[in-house]
């Protein structure tokens, strides 16, 4: 994707609106940005289109009573495309990309069983041969990204009043166990709703109802629901080279115990950072920035991050690759959408 001289203002308005209420109609986000139904139907369409966002309901396992788990893999060479094409064909890994000129993957896993998540990390990853060493951290607090908040680039994009109007408070993220102590029973009817949410996180209501069997009033009460509990959050992926960030790199801190909270808040406010987490391991802090280019990493890590009160050492992991995004698989800089997915008004 070039730098996206196809992005217009008015596009990353509509982005942005999406960010704040995913599921808005048309009519709604038209009202608050002043624009027609039809001008907005037609960005939102040729956004998908193009990969430069997708919507999309993402099920979060902590709320099932399983925990999510980030993995680095070093590899032998010639042989990291096709175990990071593999791992990316699997629904419960959520998120893959490579590194280290190529030499690892790192990929995040939100099996949403015990067993689904000991048959990955527990057998098939370490009889596989070509890899050479395996790091597993789990997610203990999670500050920044999915559920916990949208990417805070486009903050300012909208006023507050236009984002109140569209349903933010404008309050923060308010923080909570990964895995809440009392796990959240899903019956079928639940499970036809998530799989359609996972195609299309606009899907109607009167289409939920039909996949799920249900009329759309009762469809609408289980879907609030289940993003009351946190079950799923509909989630406004963007290919973040459309808005001109063609540097991500992993980020992984190191600070001192007593400092990773306020640490960890602190890079939830951050522009270039699109996710960040409390894990466990050598490095008790994992994050994922971007930036407009290299240069521009470096003095982010440098000036800023490097700043941070607390913090005792730090590795930049350029990724070379993304191959899969929050769910979404991605082929150059472009989101893949689904097949079955189309936009709803």
């Amino acid at each position: 994707m070039a730098e996206s001289a196809a992005v217009q203002p008015d596009d990353v308005r509509v982005i942005r609106a999406l960010q704040v209420a995913p599921r808005a109609s048309f009519a709604s986000i038209a009202a608050v940005l002043g624009l027609s139904e039809g001008a907005v139907g037609r960005r939102y369409r040729r956004l998908l289109a193009d990969g430069v966002i997708r919507v999309a309901g993402v099920v979060d396992p902590g709320a099932l009573g399983q925990s999510r788990w980030l993995v680095r893999l070093r590899c032998r060479p010639g042989s990291v495309t096709a175990i990071a094409d593999a791992l990316a064909q699997r629904d419960d890994v959520s998120w893959v990309a490579l590194a280290a000129a190529g030499s690892e993957i790192t990929c995040a896993v939100r099996s949403r069983t015990r067993e689904q998540r000991e048959e990955l990390l527990g057998r098939r990853l370490p009889r596989t041969a070509a890899v050479i060493d395996i790091n597993a951290s789990a997610i203990l607090r999670q500050f920044v990204g999915g559920r916990g908040h949208y990417w805070a680039a486009l903050r300012g994009t909208l006023t507050p009043q236009q984002e109140s109007t569209l349903g933010s408070d404008g309050a923060p993220f308010a923080e909570s166990p990964v895995v809440p102590r009392v796990p959240v029973h899903l019956d079928p009817e639940d499970e036809k709703m998530l799989d359609l949410l996972a195609v299309d996180g606009r899907a109607g209501l009167v289409d939920l109802g039909a996949a799920a069997n249900l009329t759309p009033g009762r469809a609408s009460r289980r879907l609030h629901a289940l993003l009351r509990r946190r079950v799923v959050h509909i989630d406004v992926e963007i290919a973040p080279a459309a808005l001109g960030y063609h540097a991500r790199a992993n980020l992984w801190l190191r600070a001192h115990p007593t400092a990773v909270k306020d640490i960890g808040r602190t890079l939830a406010q951050e522009p270039q950072i699109a996710f960040a987490a409390a894990v466990s391991g050598p490095y008790n802090l994992q994050a994922v920035a971007h930036c407009r280019d290299l240069d521009e990493l470096f003095e982010y890590t440098s000036d800023r991050i490097g700043s941070l009160s607390g913090l005792q050492s730090m590795e930049v992991s350029p990724v070379l690759r993304q191959i899969k995004q929050a769910g979404t698989l991605v082929s150059g800089e472009r989101l893949v959408p689904p097949h079955r997915a189309r936009a709803r008004r």
